[in-house]
């Protein structure tokens, strides 16, 4: 009887042990490497309009096998959906222009850290958030341009010199809602301080030849019909207008100079478009990716020559149009200062009076 007991103590041993080994194999067979949490693909919600865009994301689809899928719209509008649909959105990346929008988004909590040696090796440091957030893949001068017929060249200086009485009446911008003028004046704010930066916004109201309306293009075309001398727009717009299959806007910009502000100050004002992987993206290293891809230099290039940005990757040269308006000082500020500065801008701006 106690061998037959022993034998049985012994059956039954074997067969847990057996169970036990089946069941510690299970979780070795879900992992293995051939598996990826991540699909080929990444969601990218851009604020960009742009056909080299489009040129750009179909070479990274040919050359990664990972599809792009794009949900464009406007900014803010973006930043919103992004808020709205939380963890379950299906944005990896936000594209947008202008570092102010960028640290919003940060500053709203949208956006993650990343670590990747080859962004911090493509795209210098003052192009980039501090935190890794966000990362700066073009760039734009925001430029004076003038009547070449009205306007000499010696006679223009600094952004604070539109604001002397020789200009009064003269001075075209856009409105004070735009995100391009909020974050010019948030860098006069760093650089110089409120009260400085107020009486500069000031000294422009003063001047303007009519109230705020329309786009950077607009600005130019006003100039053309003769409703001021000197408007502040971005770089990239003077030269999409030079290139552009409307006659009447190539008409327009061949009759415009362009002159870089505060060369022997405190330099021009530069900005960015840039993007930040989105907090839950469920794509995280495809996003990474393309933010790789688009600051290498090829993709830099390509930004250049058709869209006439400037490239953010020291290793590569602006295009021939670029060149040709010759180099220029930049400000030396951090780009996160502007969306730091971003409310007391708009509140300057609701105290002076700009529309």
């Amino acid at each position: 009887m106690k061998k037959l007991f022993y034998l049985l103590i012994a059956f039954v041993l074997l067969i847990l042990t057996a169970c036990g080994s089946d069941t510690a194999s299970e979780p070795a067979a879900t992992e293995t490497p051939e598996e990826s949490t991540e699909s080929k693909e990444v969601n990218l919600y851009t604020a960009r309009h742009y056909d080299v865009d489009d040129e750009l994301y179909k070479k990274f689809e040919e050359e990664t096998g990972i599809k792009v899928n794009l949900i464009k719209g406007e900014a803010d509008e973006l930043l919103e959906r992004i808020k709205r649909e939380g963890d379950g959105t299906e944005a990896d990346l936000f594209l947008t222009a202008d570092a102010g929008r960028l640290f919003r988004a940060k500053d709203d909590g949208l956006l993650q850290a990343v670590s990747s040696e080859t962004l911090d090796k493509q795209i210098p440091e003052n192009y980039r958030d501090t935190d890794q957030m966000w990362y700066g893949l073009t760039k734009r001068a925001r430029v004076l341009v003038y009547n070449k017929e009205t306007v000499k060249p010696e006679e223009l200086s600094t952004y604070e010199a539109l604001t002397e009485d020789q200009w009064n009446g003269r001075v075209l911008i856009r409105s004070s809602e735009n995100v391009y003028n909020q974050s010019l004046l948030a860098s006069f704010i760093e650089i110089d301080g409120e009260e400085k930066a107020k009486e500069w916004a000031a000294g422009l109201v003063k001047n303007f030849a009519r109230d705020p309306e329309g786009g950077d293009r607009d600005q130019a075309k006003a100039i053309a019909a003769g409703v001021g001398d000197v408007a502040v727009m971005n770089s990239y717009y003077f030269g999409q207008m030079l290139n552009s299959e409307d006659p009447a806007e190539v008409e327009v910009a061949e009759g415009l100079g362009l002159f870089f502000p505060n060369q022997e100050t405190t330099g021009t004002h530069v900005n960015v478009s840039g993007a930040g992987v989105v907090k839950s993206a469920k794509n995280k290293e495809n996003a990474i990716k393309l933010l790789e891809f688009l600051s290498a230099p090829e993709a830099q290039g390509t930004f250049a020559e058709a869209n006439y940005e400037y490239p953010v990757n020291g290793e590569v040269e602006p295009s021939e149009l670029l060149k040709s308006w010759g180099e220029f000082k930049e400000q030396d500020i951090p780009l996160s200062t502007l969306g730091e500065h971003n409310a007391k801008s708009i509140l300057i701006f609701n105290e002076v009076g700009w529309k």
